[in-house]
This record gives structure tokens, sequence and C-alpha cells, in this order.
């Protein structure tokens, strides 16, 4: 399973907001609400992620063995 878990760590740890990825990075409010929800994004949308938060996909991102 994939978690998102890591993503909010590093948004708190570098002090952004949802808001600010929506309005200042043009990520949409759809991409964010499936983060949310644990849905799947795109490779792409992760690399766009990784670009804006200057961070690794492991900053993003986690596997966990079911």
């Amino acid at each position: 399973m994939i978690s998102y878990k890591p993503f909010y760590e590093t948004l708190f740890k570098k002090g952004i907001t949802e808001y600010q990825l929506i309005f200042k990075q043009g990520f949409s409010a759809n991409t964010l609400h499936r983060i949310k929800k644990g849905e799947a994004i795109s490779t792409k949308t992760l690399d766009a992620l990784c670009y804006a938060l200057d961070c690794k996909v492991e900053d993003v991102i986690e596997f966990i063995r079911e």
C-alpha cells in the first residue's frame, strides 16, 4: 500500500499549506483530494510535487507492506 503520510510531514516541515500548493504552485484541488483519500496519483504529478517541494520521492510517499 502506498501512504502519503510523508507528504504531510514534508508540508509541515517546510511550512507550506495545501492552499499554497493550489493557488501558488498550480496543483488542482482534485489532486490534493486524491492524496488525502489515499488514492493513486500519476508519476508526473509525483514529479511535480517533488519539484515544487524541493524534496525526494521518499518525502512524498512510502510503501507499507500489508
